[in-house]
């Protein structure tokens, strides 16, 4: 459903010349598969998502959704693709029920179809309670629920999660979680980026670890811990990064300077 081969994304910097966010990654996402994008902030993982999304072109290399390619058929990707984030604006005046509608309608779903679509979303988020409350009244939670059901309301085959329970308080993301987990058992594919290591430990069928916009290794959390030799998945995760920062230092990526601060000090964000 998601074929990512030699992705690479670069910037002009005025101050520091060519920045590199997505360094020639390579990665596929079948159907009815979780695949988590682990890294600390600022590895490139959000970077990637808006290019699969379509709102970001890549510099090279292929990434095709559901069979469609993101620059030459973005309206097609858009169509078969839903995206969820933690920072998706809620409109103050229109209440949950009338935003989800709103969205479909701009997805072209006929009236029957969406009242349908409406009715199964709402039970399956548990929105019902506040259907119709506008979205200055919303909870953080409650919000979030909106962004979901309207990234799910043309029912795509490809969804996208980028930070999505960030903010959110434990019970809400617990519920998020579980609303992500029969997405697959529905036959979704889907991309579940984070910083939290848990998160993808608990829910993940295989784990791409990304930093400083290359993905230093990935497969399943077992296949991971065999290959490293390491049960504890934290203490995987920091060593892979600062082998990362030693081949960096010993000149195996010319550009690039290790980080000084607070990764070494195993700080994610």
């Amino acid at each position: 459903m998601i074929h990512v081969q030699h992705l690479t994304k670069t910037y002009e910097d005025l101050q520091r010349g060519r920045f590199v966010a997505v360094d020639g990654i390579s990665f596929t996402v079948r159907k009815g598969e979780i695949f988590g994008l682990l890294g600390p902030n600022g590895a490139g993982k959000t970077t990637v998502l808006r290019i699969l999304s379509t709102v970001l072109a890549p510099t090279e290399g292929i990434a095709t959704v559901a069979g469609y390619d993101v620059v030459r058929d973005s309206a097609e990707v858009r169509r078969h693709i839903g995206f969820v984030s933690n920072n998706t604006a809620i409109y103050d005046r229109m209440t949950a029920w009338e935003m989800v509608e709103y969205f479909g309608r701009l997805h072209g779903m006929k009236a029957s179809r969406l009242k349908l679509r409406l009715e199964n979303l709402f039970e399956q988020l548990r929105m019902n309670d506040f259907r119709d409350v506008p979205g200055a009244k919303m909870s953080t939670g409650m919000k979030q629920k909106v962004s979901i059901a309207r990234a799910m309301i043309h029912d795509p085959p490809v969804l996208v999660f980028d930070e999505a329970t960030l903010g959110l308080d434990v019970l809400v993301a617990r519920n998020l979680l579980g609303v992500i987990r029969s997405l697959r058992e529905d036959g979704k594919c889907l991309i579940f980026s984070t910083h939290i290591m848990s998160e993808v430990e608990r829910l993940c069928d295989r784990i791409a670890i990304m930093y400083r916009g290359k993905i230093l290794d990935n497969g399943t959390l077992e296949e991971l811990r065999g290959r490293h030799r390491e049960d504890d998945f934290e203490e995987l995760f920091f060593g892979l990064l600062s082998q990362h920062e030693q081949e960096i230092r010993d000149g195996r990526y010319p550009g690039e300077s290790p980080l000084s601060g607070e990764l070494a000090g195993g700080q994610l964000a």
